[in-house]
């Protein structure tokens, strides 16, 4: 973060150095080509040839204009040099090698090669990118399936028609899978019709009659999960002849509402394939650029002190990073005797007094068949330990 502040800091400079050049050269060349139209009007009245003033008058007008054009070179070869600091300030705070944190056995194989083409043809089709994903397939030699790109074919097209704010292939959609929305407990179908609606009714009292028959066709059928919110949509009608805008039911019109269908569409769409919401390779990028500048910075510092040989753990990390809330998907348990995270050797043991510890600590403290729990007298058998999953 502070390397963006950096860069931030003298592209701002730049910004500002330029913004001033060019309200100077725009108020310094307007007044120069005032200057010579007036002098060019004076000329063309003069019915006579130029007297030595006339000539006098023009030659300080072209002196003028050459010193003119020099100053505003001048000022371009020092916003030159100003623009020339950004991309030392990005070579200063940016790392461009990233090998020190990579492992190259990672992906050496050609099974690991291969799936990691597959992850990236996998994203190219829920990008709705469906000619890259086929070509990238074509020259990594993979077999493409059919049933991998059709429903996100179908589900692009659907979400391009959402941005035009055409409702009609979604609501099309939601009705086709809606016993599956419906045992996933999903409200898709219901905000689809309601964004309908809200169409007609900002139509205007000409759309009213359309709109109430719309409700009774459409809406009916919901009222027992959303009644509320029906009822807010049949209180709005009240204010069409004074117009939705400047009512309390303003903010069905707030914009936003089409961001949300657009993120209710997606969710409960992958949900329906089975399928996360953000794919696997931008899952895997986004949480690398979160943690690259924490381990480029311990490796720095391990570097410095000649300690790399440190950093040989094949499973684990030097340093705690945290990914943020978006990038925890699972419960991580640390033992609170030893302080260490479970793994699938040493899983989390629930003792009989409810409290938990590692499969690791729990032999530690067991003697023989008595186990005494360290955070209460409890005294009990380590054999009825049972293992806890999360």
């Amino acid at each position: 973060m502070d390397a963006c502040t950096g860069v931030e800091k003298e592209v701002d400079k730049v910004l500002h150095k330029f913004g001033g050049i060019n309200e100077h050269a725009d108020r310094t060349l307007s007044d120069l080509c005032s200057h010579i139209e007036s002098l060019k009007d004076s000329i063309e009245e003069s019915p006579h040839e130029l007297t030595a003033a006339q000539i006098l008058i023009v030659k300080q007008a072209v002196a003028k204009v050459k010193d003119t054009v020099q100053r505003l070179a001048s000022d371009h070869r020092d916003l030159h040099s100003t623009v020339s600091k950004v991309g030392k300030a990005i070579d200063r705070n940016f790392v461009s090698d990233f090998a020190s944190t990579s492992r190259e056995e990672v992906f050496a194989g050609t099974e690991k090669v291969k799936l990691l083409n597959k992850v990236m043809c996998q994203h190219f089709y829920r990008q709705g990118m469906i000619d890259i994903a086929e070509e990238l397939a074509k020259e990594a030699g993979l077999k493409t399936d059919i049933s991998n790109k059709e429903p996100f074919q179908e589900l692009n097209r659907i979400l391009d028609c959402l941005k035009q704010r055409n409702l009609q292939p979604a609501l099309e959609w939601a009705t086709s899978h809606r016993e599956t929305l419906a045992a996933q407990n999903s409200s898709l179908e219901f905000k689809l019709h309601r964004l309908q609606f809200i169409n007609l009714v900002e139509k205007g009292v000409g759309q009213q009659a359309e709109a109430v028959e719309y409700a009774r066709t459409h809406l009916c059928q919901f009222v027992g999960r959303h009644e509320k919110e029906i009822q807010s949509l049949m209180g709005a009608l009240l204010f069409l002849p004074q117009g939705l805008p400047a009512s309390p039911y303003s903010h069905l019109l707030d914009p936003y509402v089409w961001v949300e269908i657009h993120e209710v569409f997606i969710k409960d769409a992958c949900a329906l394939l089975g399928q996360s919401v953000d794919s696997p390779l931008s899952v895997c990028i986004n949480a690398g650029c979160t943690a690259l500048p924490a381990l480029l910075n311990i490796k720095q510092v391990m570097q410095q002190r000649q300690v790399t040989g440190i950093w040989s753990g094949k499973d684990e990390l030097p340093i705690e990073i945290d990914l943020g809330k978006e990038h925890r998907y699972h419960s991580v348990f640390a033992c609170p005797i030893l302080r260490q995270q479970s793994t699938e050797n040493n899983p989390p043991m629930r003792l009989v007094c409810g409290h938990v510890i590692s499969r690791d600590a729990l032999n530690k403290l067991s003697s023989g068949s008595k186990l005494k729990c360290p955070y209460c007298p409890v005294e009990q058998n380590p054999n009825d330990a049972r293992q806890v999953f999360f």
